[in-house]
Formats: structure tokens, C-alpha cells, sequence
């Protein structure tokens, strides 16, 4: 980041700114044993044993049911909200049928409980079972069962049945939408990828009298710039203030990330100096990715300057503030002053969490402190499986690996599947390069064989590495097969693959078929970077064959690329140790970067 952008910003932020259930008994104990059958006993037990608040709930419900007179069914339904909102959904079903049994009350509401819990444990299906039950009957299925469907779906990743639901709720006029049930759409569209989708129905939407509100508007927002489409949430912005709605510290926050991730500084500040005009407080969200973007650009002073800002306005950081501050330590190789803010965290009444376990395992890992890096995981995994995740066991057995401790690197993936925590693609690759670097090229195609049977799809990174390790292998037939083979493997070869295969070819001295695939890759739609031709300049004068490397240099020029700098530090050499000549000079000065 350019300094003269950073002071504005930090300027902008400092600113102030009546039947009973004897109906439903056979349908019901029908959905009730089928659910349990495959597989929530497990879930009930577990939930049954939890915190004591869950207990005293469980107890007093139990009392409910079995008083005579009975309460009143919304005094059932209220204390059957308790539990689903301490997200007890197992325990809430059983309590359920415990209720059938003993011949509770129950409405079109509890009913819609009971959905809702069948679809937060991922059962859509049972849910739409109880709504075809609830219609049988004759009650009326509201705004807020719909709703609950439509979530259900979202959650059971059956997206496009979700979209189909909503839809008919508009056109067939099933039931009122109100902001949630809009908002319930817009939002699992966007989650689930389908954010131009979700665009389209907030334009549909502004045309009919459900008029979306400002969250619905934020999510589509929010969606667009993660997905890199900044400027149409910009505009979609304006068209919503357009609209008579008036943009939140969400809406900003957003943005602010968006713009954030492309480097776009000035339009971070015209934001944050929006927001100050409009009186629009940041929150420990705005602040900390602020702080994160400084980081990650290097000015981790300016990121320090933020959290000032913050404890001013008496906005406390929270564990990801802490978290990217850690990780711009880290980049800058400040490992002390990275520990040193880890281990404030619980002196400011934080908990670390894996988040912050893994920037600092991974900050001691890049920077060769991979002892550091073990004592911090025992310490993680001492605190309780909680602590240990994918990426805690990835960034340490490549951390194990690179420093040539393979065999703890291996010891510590088989306590990582035995642990239960699923290794991913991230995970099998740093196992692979492993192998490779250490030449064990015949178990690393093994391992490969493994990663496939267990139906994880290798990706480009993956054949890159076995490439890689083939070519330093001296197999380069080998790894030119394996190049060719990609394509039918639904993956397309990328530069570093390339100029992996370009290096080897020189070194071997099949300097025109390195050239070949230069132009190939032009063909493929993979256009040769500057590395691909400082490989093979480097390579031939090191091989001292400056006339044969000319050319190379020529057509590096002309695509506007420069030599590194150890190409140039090699024709630099060259020049210094031979009689005077003008062509090399001249291809110099247009290929040496003036420093």
C-alpha cells in the first residue's frame, strides 16, 4: 500500500462517529422411530448429558407434560423453544414424542417446531413429512412454517428445490413472505454460490409489494464482494439508497472488505469518510478488517495505530483482531511481538482460539522455528479436541516436513486419522511433496492410488508436485507423460507446471523442445510468464551459450517481461568476463531492471 493512502484511512476511522394429539399418534410415532433409526440416538445421549440449564428444561417440561390439568398448549410450545434455542434439536424431538405419549396438546405451531428441528439436523425431508401431516389435518400453514422449509432446504444444500419453493410462494400466493422469509432466500442463494441469482430476485422483488429491506439488500452485498464483484455492490448500494433504504454499518463493512482485498485505498477512505458523515459508528468487525488489511500489506505500525483508534472508542478487539495482528507479525518474521500479543489475549478477557493457534503455529513453521511451533500444538491439543483442526495438523506436518523430521511429519498424520480430524486435499499434497523431495517418487504414486480409493480428487497443485518430483527424479519421460495425460483428467497444465517441465528439458540439454512448449502453452491458452524465460536463459548461460540464449532474451523483451536477478546477476558476469560487446549491452539495457 502506497503510505500516502494509509493516513487518510486512519484519519477517516479516528472520526466520531384446541385438538389434542391422539389425531396425529400413528403418523407422528411413524416420523419420531424413523428418524432415530438412522442415527441421532448418539445426538440424544450426548445432548441429555449436556450443560445444566438444558437439564432444568428437560425436567421442567417432563413436569409440564405429566400435570393434570394440563398447561395450556403455548406454555408446551414456549418451553419446547427453550430447548431448540440452546440448539438442542435431538432433545426437542424426543420431549416431542414424549408429549405424543401422554396426549399433550399440540397446534400448527408446535408442529412448525418440530419441522424446524428436523431441519436443522439436516431431515428436510421428515420436515416436509410433518407439513404434509399438518395440511391433512386441516390447520393452516403460516409465513413462519414456510420459512422454516425454506431454510431447511438451504441447509440440506438442495438449493434449487429452495429457489422452486420461494417461487411458488410468490406466484401461487402460499402464504404472505415477510422480511425474514425474503431475507432466508437472498441469503442461502448467496451462501450457497448463486449470488448473480440472488441479485435478480431482489430486482424481481423491488417490483412487487414485498419490498426487500436493507439485510436483504446487505447479503446480496456481502455475497457480490466476496466474489470479487466489488463495483456492482457499489452500485447495488446506490440503487438501494435510491430505493429510500439507508445503508448500515453492515452494508459499509462489506464493502470496506471488498475493496480492501483489491488494494483500493482510496475508495476505503471515501467510504470510511462516508460513514463518519452519516454518523455510522464502526464496529469491532470494520476495525479488525482494516487491521488485517494493513497487516497483510505490510504496515503492521499502522495496524497497531487502528487498535489505538479502537480502544478510544472503547470498542473492545476481539479474537480475530487479535488473530491478524499475530499473522502481520509473522509475515514480518516478528515472531517475539507475535507471541507477546498471543499472550495478551486472555489479559484483555479473550480465550484463544484455533484460529489464533494456527497463525502462530504457521508464523513459527514459515520462520523455521518448528520446535516453538510443537510446544504451541501440544498446548492446543492439551486444551481439548476443539483446539485441533485441518489446518492446525496440515501447517504442522508441513512444518515437520520441510524441516526433514518426516517421520514425526508421518507420525503425526496417522494421530490426526486416528484422532478423526479429516485430513483434506491441502493435507495429502503436503504429504506428497514430502515423499517427492525426499525421492520416494514410487511411494508417492502409491499415496496418490490411496488419496483416490478414499474418492478425494487430485487437483493441478497435486500433479504439479508428482511433476515436480519426477523431473528432480531425472524420470523427465516420465513426467512429460504424466504433463500430456492432464487434460483427460478434466485439468488444464499451469505455468509453474510448465516451466517445471521447461527447466528439466534445458538442464537435459532439449533446449528447442523447451522451446516448443513455450509456444504450446501459447496455443493451450497458458501464455509463458517471465519465469518460463529467465528458466531458459538462466540455463543456457549457465551452460555458456550466450548466442543460443539471445534470442530468448529478445522475445522476453518484446513480451515486456525482465530478467530476475539472477539472470541478471549471471549476464552481468558475462559481460564483465568478455571482450566488449555491444549486442549483449544493448539486450541489457532493455531486460536488467534499473534498480
Amino acid at each position: 500500500m502506497r503510505i500516502s493512502a494509509i493516513a487518510p484511512i486512519l484519519r477517516a476511522i479516528s472520526a466520531k462517529s384446541s385438538p389434542n394429539y391422539g389425531i396425529f399418534a400413528d403418523p407422528f410415532s411413524f416420523f419420531c422411530s424413523n428418524f432415530y433409526s438412522v442415527g441421532h440416538k448418539d445426538n440424544l445421549k450426548r445432548d441429555l448429558s449436556c450443560e445444566s440449564e438444558v437439564d432444568e428444561a428437560i425436567l421442567l417440561f417432563r413436569k409440564m407434560v405429566r400435570m393434570r390439568p394440563q398447561p395450556p398448549i403455548f406454555e408446551f410450545t414456549k418451553q419446547l423453544k427453550v430447548i431448540v434455542n440452546m440448539k438442542q434439536y435431538s432433545v426437542a424431538l424426543k420431549l416431542f414424542d414424549e408429549m405424543r405419549e401422554l396426549g399433550a396438546p399440540v397446534n400448527e405451531y408446535t408442529m412448525t417446531i418440530l419441522i424446524n428441528c428436523c431441519c436443522n439436523l439436516k431431515r428436510v425431508d421428515v420436515g416436509f413429512a410433518v407439513f404434509g401431516i399438518i395440511l391433512k389435518h386441516g390447520y393452516e400453514a403460516n409465513v413462519t412454517t414456510f420459512t422454516t422449509l425454506l431454510k431447511g432446504l438451504f441447509l440440506d444444500d438442495k438449493v434449487a428445490d429452495a429457489e422452486k419453493l420461494f417461487k411458488k410462494i410468490l406466484t401461487l400466493k402460499l402464504c404472505e413472505p415477510n422480511d425474514v422469509t425474503i431475507l432466508t432466500a437472498i441469503d442461502g442463494l448467496c451462501k450457497a454460490g448463486r449470488v448473480h441469482t440472488a441479485h435478480d430476485l431482489l430486482l424481481l422483488l423491488e417490483k412487487t409489494i414485498y419490498k426487500p429491506n436493507v439485510k436483504a439488500y446487505n447479503a446480496v452485498i456481502n455475497g457480490l464482494c466476496k466474489g470479487g464483484m466489488v463495483d456492482d455492490a457499489l452500485q447495488l448500494k446506490s440503487r438501494m439508497i435510491d430505493e429510500g433504504l439507508s445503508a448500515t454499518v453492515v452494508t459499509y463493512t462489506s464493502m470496506i472488505q471488498g475493496l480492501c482485498d483489491f488494494g483500493r485505498w482510496k475508495e476505503v477512505k471515501d467510504l470510511l469518510n462516508e460513514m463518519v458523515n452519516n454518523k455510522i459508528s464502526l464496529n469491532v468487525v470494520t476495525f479488525s478488517i482494516l487491521v488485517d488489511a494493513f497487516c497483510k500489506e505490510g504496515n503492521v505500525k499502522e495496524a497497531e495505530d487502528v487498535l489505538e483508534i479502537m480502544k478510544k472508542q472503547n470498542i473492545r478487539p476481539n479474537i480475530f483482531t487479535y488473530s491478524a495482528l499475530i499473522d502481520g507479525y509473522c509475515l514480518q518474521g516478528k515472531m517475539d511481538k507475535a507471541k507477546e500479543v498471543f499472550d495478551s489475549i486472555t489479559g484483555n478477557g479473550l480465550k484463544p482460539c484455533i484460529v489464533t493457534y494456527n497463525s502462530l503455529i504457521n508464523g513459527y513453521c514459515k520462520n523455521g522455528k518448528v520446535d516453538e511451533a510443537w510446544r504451541l500444538f501440544l498446548e492446543a491439543s492439551s486444551k481439548g479436541l476443539e483446539y485441533l483442526d485441518t489446518i492446525t495438523y496440515t501447517t504442522m506436518i508441513h512444518g515437520l516436513l520441510s524441516q526433514g523430521r518426516n517421520a514425526d511429519g508421518w507420525k503425526l498424520y496417522k494421530d490426526m486419522e486416528a484422532r478423526q480430524v479429516n485430513p483434506n486435499l491441502r493435507t495429502y499434497n503436503t504429504l506428497l511433496e514430502g515423499l517427492c523431495k525426499t525421492r520416494q517418487i514410487s511411494e508417492a504414486f502409491s499415496f496418490l492410488k490411496m488419496i483416490e480409493d478414499k474418492g478425494v480428487s487430485p487437483n493441478i497443485v497435486t500433479y504439479g508436485i508428482l511433476i515436480n518430483g519426477l523431473c528432480k527424479d531425472g524420470k523427465l519421460e516420465d513426467a512429460k507423460k504424466l504433463l500430456n495425460e492432464l487434460p483427460s483428467k478434466g485439468l488444464e497444465p499451469d505455468n509453474h507446471i510448465y516451466n517445471v517441465i521447461i527447466g528439466s528439458l534445458c538442464e537435459e540439454g532439449f533446449v528447442d523442445e523447451a522451446k516448443d512448449l513455450l509456444i504450446k502453452m501459447e496455443r493451450s491458452g497458458c501464455a509463458p510468464n517471465s519465469m518460463s524465460y529467465n528458466i531458459i536463459i538462466h540455463c543456457l548461460l549457465k551452460k555458456k551459450k550466450l548466442d543460443k540464449a539471445i534470442p530468448f532474451l529478445e522475445e522476453m523483451h518484446k513480451k515486456g517481461f525482465f530478467a530476475d536477478a539472477s539472470t541478471s546477476s549471471m549476464l552481468i558476469n558475462h559481460l564483465q568476463g568478455s571482450k566488449k560487446d555491444d549486442v549483449l549491452l544493448e539486450m541489457m539495457k532493455k531486460v536488467v531492471p534499473k534498480i
